[in-house]
């Protein structure tokens, strides 16, 4: 058995080279990015908003397509416009699409409908002076429901467009606040509130509000769940047509001292006072209602001590109920956290959720019965749809690490998918990206850990590469077998390295006690099984060089470089952190996001949980030492640039040395084009400085050699 064993991994790491020039930053900056399909009512057509990136953003192009799911039918672009569409919406005959978009002179996004059964341009169907987002139909056509944004006191859309004018033309730039939160991603909060709409859909008739006046928009924390962008209702028409479901909080203002709660709430299309739909979960989200109209599904997330709990499936049965009682917990048993679901024509849930480092599919039986379509399956799926008429049919995004990203039919049986869509498939094809490699191994803790490996272009096992370790963020997040355009691990060994990544205590796909492994332990446990998955790396492989290892990460990455940072002294080589903490407490001040982290912590600072202190870098601050890049984006309000100019302090305090570059214009993180060639000159630049490139025979990075604040040759800080 050992015999066959050595046979394998012999077998494994001398398949040949593959041809072609090594990965480059622009390779995979220019594949296209695939925004989620949305499936037409009969199944027969997905359409997929498609972008095509340039470095220069007045050239980026992204339009709808439209794709059919016969697989035969070659997809066809249905915009060709300057703005990007969001959201599409089919209308329940499947002959129009609305969407949200800016054309002509429109100064905001506005709702556009275009006919897919016959010829015609998009029609503007709304005017709100704070744009219109999220279309959603009415089951019988004639009617769209929208969101906007609405000024406090605003009665009408005639006050909210006097309100909005007298918001642009303000002269001051200060913004107000008496209560949390104040800031929100890469943005100061301000007053504005998001309302749900509705339309005629020939645009006959003014736009009606249908929260503007209620005691629930008056509560001081109401607010739609947020989003990177800001917030959202996601509302959902009920299947005759008479209500509008929607997500909400009312108590965003106390979300620096508990959980923020979104509640299910249901207002008449008619007018009346919305009323929460009562359940005895923490949260829900993602509401959607079976083909038939007979079940309410959501995704939920039930209330707990901890910061982290598991999301799972709940059901309720409608029926026209007026109060549909407590939801059916669908997924009881299922140990994996639910990244997505679709419901298919026949009324089964399909789930997506990670499992060891894929996302994969699996099927809910019945209640408490989840299997997967295919257990076995590689790769990351993304944005299920099904349709919601005739024969089941299952759409998704797939990737994986090899592989770039296309739209592909899922067999509901068999969980097997063929492509629909071809647009990075000549691309991928010739980039020199290998499939991960993986392995176990059980911790000093006795916990099991995964791990993944991306190896070096022209790899050859006989000689010795130098390892870093890409370490993920979150904590509540995975190492997906899928390549990363912001964190790419092949872009990262593209010079020669081998690069590990390790799913720590705190990721998911393993279970719910898994994932809270963090609780109490935000750093150190993790920080150890990082070291103990290089050591098992380095013992398996005699490819990779103990003499030169390095670590990077960004976000609760960055917070665990930090960490290693401080508890290890001869390590590594040099460290890459962005966006990582250097205090616990830092950040739990600044953030824009703080209650769970006071929940991982054991209770607020001055409580005097010891993890405040004993597991903060900054404690031992007085043992740093190894060469460190450190990199931020100025907006950056979720781990605010003060951590890393606190770190920064640090360092050359006790004359570390280290390289600080900040990106003005970037938040969390670093999306602009120009900004991400830098970035990883940077990157490159310093892993070469401190390990050298690795054997393999590549072009070597280009080193950014511009002018340093402070330094000969540059501008002089100012006192």
């Amino acid at each position: 058995m050992r015999y066959l064993f050595t046979l394998f991994a012999v077998l494994l790491f001398t398949v040949p080279a593959l041809a072609g020039p090594p990965l480059t930053h622009q390779d995979l900056w220019h594949l296209k990015r695939l925004g989620n399909p949305v499936l037409s009512p009969d199944g027969r057509w997905a359409v997929v908003s498609v972008t095509e990136p340039s470095y220069e953003e007045d050239r980026q192009v992204s339009d709808l397509w439209l794709v059919a799911t016969d697989s035969r039918t070659p997809p066809r672009r249905l915009t060709s416009t300057p703005q990007s569409e969001e959201s599409p919406a089919w209308s329940p005959d499947g002959g129009r699409l609305a969407f949200s978009t800016r054309r002509g002179k429109d100064k905001s996004a506005q709702i556009y409908v275009l006919p897919i059964s016959g010829p015609g341009e998009a029609q503007r169907l709304t005017d709100q002076p704070t744009g219109a987002f999220r279309p959603v139909w009415s089951p019988d056509g004639r009617t769209v429901a929208f969101e906007t944004w609405v000024h406090p006191g605003t009665a009408d859309e005639e006050a909210n467009r006097a309100a909005q004018k007298a918001f642009e033309e303000r002269k001051d730039q200060a913004s107000a606040y008496e209560g949390f939160p104040v800031r929100q991603w890469d943005r100061w909060r301000d007053e504005r509130q998001r309302h749900l709409l509705i339309q005629d859909a020939e645009g006959k008739a003014p736009a009606r509000n249908l929260l503007v006046g209620t005691d629930l928009v008056r509560q001081p924390g109401f607010a739609g769940r947020a989003t990177v962008s800001g917030q959202a209702l996601y509302a959902t028409w009920t299947p005759d047509g008479s209500e509008l479901l929607f997500l909400c909080t009312t108590h965003l203002h106390r979300s620096v001292m508990q959980e923020v709660r979104y509640d299910l709430y249901r207002v008449p299309v008619r007018g009346g006072e919305p009323r929460r739909l009562g359940h005895g979960l923490s949260s829900l989200g993602s509401p959607c209602f079976s083909p038939d109209g007979r079940y309410l599904y959501a995704s939920a997330t039930p209330a707990s001590s901890f910061a982290y709990s598991q999301t799972g499936l709940v059901r309720w049965d409608w029926r026209g109920r007026q109060e549909p009682g407590e939801p059916l917990w669908l997924t009881e048993g299922f140990d994996r956290c639910l990244d997505d679901y679709a419901i298919l024509a026949d009324g089964t849930p399909i789930l997506a959720a990670m499992d060891h480092g894929r996302i994969r599919l699996f099927q809910v039986a019945r209640p408490g019965r989840v299997t997967p379509l295919d257990a076995g399956s590689r790769g990351v799926y993304s944005g299920l749809a099904a349709s919601r008429r005739g024969p089941a049919r299952l759409v998704a995004n797939w990737e994986d690490s090899a592989t770039a990203i296309e739209t592909v039919l899922v067999d509901p049986g068999t969980g097997r998918h063929r492509d629909l869509t071809s647009f990075n498939a000549a691309r991928s094809a010739q980039l020199e990206r290998r499939r991960f490699e993986e392995f176990w191994f059980t911790s000093s803790q006795g916990r099991r850990i995964h791990s993944w490996m991306a190896l070096p272009p022209a790899f050859d096992p006989e000689r010795r590469y130098p390892l870093i370790l890409l370490i993920h963020g979150g904590p509540h997040v995975s190492s997906l077998d899928r390549d990363h355009l912001r964190w790419s691990p092949h872009l990262l060994a593209a010079p020669g390295y081998v690069v590990l990544m390790v799913d720590y205590s705190g990721s998911l796909g393993y279970g719910e006690e898994f994932a809270r492994g963090v609780h109490l332990d935000p750093l150190k446990s993790a920080g150890q099984e990082l070291l103990e998955a290089a050591d098992e790396a380095i013992r398996l492989h005699p490819f990779i060089d103990p003499s030169r290892q390095a670590a990077a990460g960004a976000s609760y990455g960055g917070h665990l470089v930090n960490w290693l940072q401080a508890t290890t002294q001869d390590r590594f080589a040099c460290l890459i952190g962005h966006a990582g903490l250097v205090s616990l407490e830092g950040q739990w001040a600044t953030s824009d996001m703080v209650f769970h982290r006071e929940l991982n912590q054991g209770g607020p600072p001055w409580e005097k949980s010891p993890v405040w202190t004993e597991q903060s870098p900054h404690t031992y601050a007085g043992s740093f030492s190894t060469p460190i890049l450190l990199t931020i984006g100025e907006k950056d309000f979720r781990v605010p640039l003060s951590e890393t100019l606190a770190a920064w302090t640090y360092l050359q305090r006790n004359e570390v040395p280290g390289r600080l570059v900040v990106f003005h214009r970037a938040n969390h993180w670093i999306t602009n084009g120009h900004d991400a060639v830098r970035f990883w000159k940077e990157v490159h630049g310093w892993l070469e400085r401190h390990l050298g490139a690795g054997p393999a025979t590549v072009e070597k990075p280009e080193v950014f050699e511009g002018p340093v604040v402070g330094q000969p040759g540059g501008a002089s800080p100012s006192p």
